[in-house]
């Protein structure tokens, strides 16, 4: 279920509004009608799905019961976390990499192909999300940052609230083990909730969705010419943050509706001077996912040149195999991690800091490398992204003359609004007049008409992609 469907919104939310409200939090009845809601919204769609994360749940409930029994005993410890780790790298490796595995297999070895069956399994939804947060859960739990969960209803809670559930932010336990035990909604917190929610659904359905169209026209177009792959590629990079910061926007503001508070996940990315900062503001959950559990237990950046490269390999690596099983998404990983580890060993993110020329530069440049690195991750394969990426560099009419000039008319004014929006000047402003009853009602009004908006193109377009709901 997404939230941006009228099941959602007019049926599941108040529904669970009503019934959250109601009871009280005597004897976990609140969390208990949380726990069930969220596993009827993961249920919704395919039933089936909802037991491997149960089991997920389970499996890593007792692991971390047993390395908190053992934590004394590092060697037994450190054994049952290798178990923890692998087991939750296993699920996701079936669920999500075995078929891209053995069609691999099957194409570099023909004569194989006999003894190599290609499986066929259905990608569970948000299963990298659910894994990753159990697995930082029980890593927390080896490290002794967080208490050992004995209840496994508030841990299932905790992996299964469906705010975040398919599509992040990644949640760490330690950031909402508190707000489990014990929580209020105040009306102002409501209130912000709401509104919260009411960004991320306006950005999602009246920006993402309208430069969806126009990136979907050129990305499957097999030659759309020089104006019209530069103008998809453009649509695809405000696609993109907008449709996933619009849903963290919904996941942050539902939260607070019931009492939770999230972490940010996006902080204005298109406005970064290097690449380095780029990725400290886009999906700063997994970014920073990757910092905590991967970058410093290999040593982070106070080790020499050659393992910093090799720490920064491996990040990068593993980056691009998460968002999925294809070879441009294992391509685009490569890219960051080259541009990452150029940018370290020349000390860049310092220089650009300290050196207005050398910033004017190379910011143009990072969003240059932001761009290209999107057109990777949206391609269908690698033939089809260099033939994209060729494209961009060959000026000509294309298939259809005159389209990129069409379609730019068709969505300017769209992209001007986005592009402001992808900056803080508009929060900038919001901020200043923040306190002002007369902005902040002004606000809500104009939040609720494009509300309003949304949900008529909701109820006259089937048209509604969402990019990270296949990871």
């Amino acid at each position: 279920m997404l939230f941006t469907s009228i099941e959602f919104l007019f049926l599941f939310l108040p529904v669970v509004l009503a019934g959250y409200f109601l009871l009280p939090f005597r004897y976990g009845l609140k969390n208990l009608w949380l726990l069930a809601a969220s596993l009827l919204f993961y249920a919704w769609g395919e039933p089936t799905f909802v037991f491997v994360m149960l089991g997920s749940m389970a499996f890593n409930y007792l692991m971390a019961l047993l390395i908190g029994a053992v934590r004394e005993r590092r060697g037994a410890a450190r054994a049952a976390l290798s178990v923890a780790v692998a087991g939750n790298l296993a699920v996701i490796g079936l669920w999500k990499y075995a078929n891209f595995v053995t069609a691999t297999l099957r194409g570099w070895f023909p004569s194989l192909q006999g003894a190599i069956p290609q499986t066929s399994f259905v990608l569970p939804i948000g299963i990298s999300f659910f894994t990753f947060q159990a697995m930082s859960y029980v890593v927390d739990v080896f490290r002794g940052t967080v208490r050992v969960q004995r209840n496994p209803l508030k841990l299932a809670l905790y992996i299964a609230l469906f705010p975040q559930l398919i599509a992040g932010p990644i949640v760490r336990y330690s950031t909402v083990c508190e707000q489990i035990e014990g929580r209020r909604t105040t009306l102002d917190m409501f209130a912000r909730g709401i509104m919260r929610f009411l960004y991320g659904f306006n950005k999602k359905m009246l920006l993402a969705n309208l430069f969806a169209a126009v990136a979907d026209k050129a990305f499957g177009m097999s030659d759309p010419g020089c104006g019209m792959a530069w103008l998809g590629a453009a649509c695809y990079t405000l696609q993109i943050f907008f449709d996933f910061s619009g849903y963290s926007d919904m996941a942050i503001g539902i939260g607070l509706v019931f009492g939770f508070r999230f972490l940010e996940n996006f902080d204005y990315p298109y406005v970064s001077k290097t690449v380095t900062e780029f990725w400290r503001r886009w999906h700063m959950s997994l970014g920073s996912w990757f910092r905590d559990y991967v970058y410093f237990p290999l040593g982070g950046s106070r080790v020499g040149k050659a393992r910093l490269v090799l720490n920064l390999a491996v990040v990068w690596t593993l980056t691009g195999v998460w968002h999925g099983a294809n070879w441009t998404f294992m391509l685009w990983g490569a890219l960051y991690g080259v541009l990452i580890m150029i940018e370290k060993l020349a000390d860049l993110p310092r220089r650009v800091e300290a050196q207005p020329v050398l910033r004017t530069v190379y910011q143009p440049f990072t969003l240059l490398a932001v761009v290209f690195g999107w057109v990777l991750f949206r391609a269908a394969d690698l033939p089809a992204a260099a033939a994209y990426l060729k494209a961009m560099f060959s000026p000509g009419a294309g298939a259809v003359p005159g389209l990129a000039a069409y379609q730019l008319g068709e969505i300017a004014a769209v992209m001007c609004f986005g592009l402001l929006l992808s900056t803080p000047l508009v929060r900038d402003l919001r901020r200043r007049l923040d306190g002002s009853a007369a902005a902040a009602a002004t606000d809500g009004l104009i939040q609720l008409a494009l509300f309003a908006c949304g949900v008529s193109y909701l109820v006259i377009s089937a048209y509604n992609p969402f990019i990270y709901f296949n990871f």
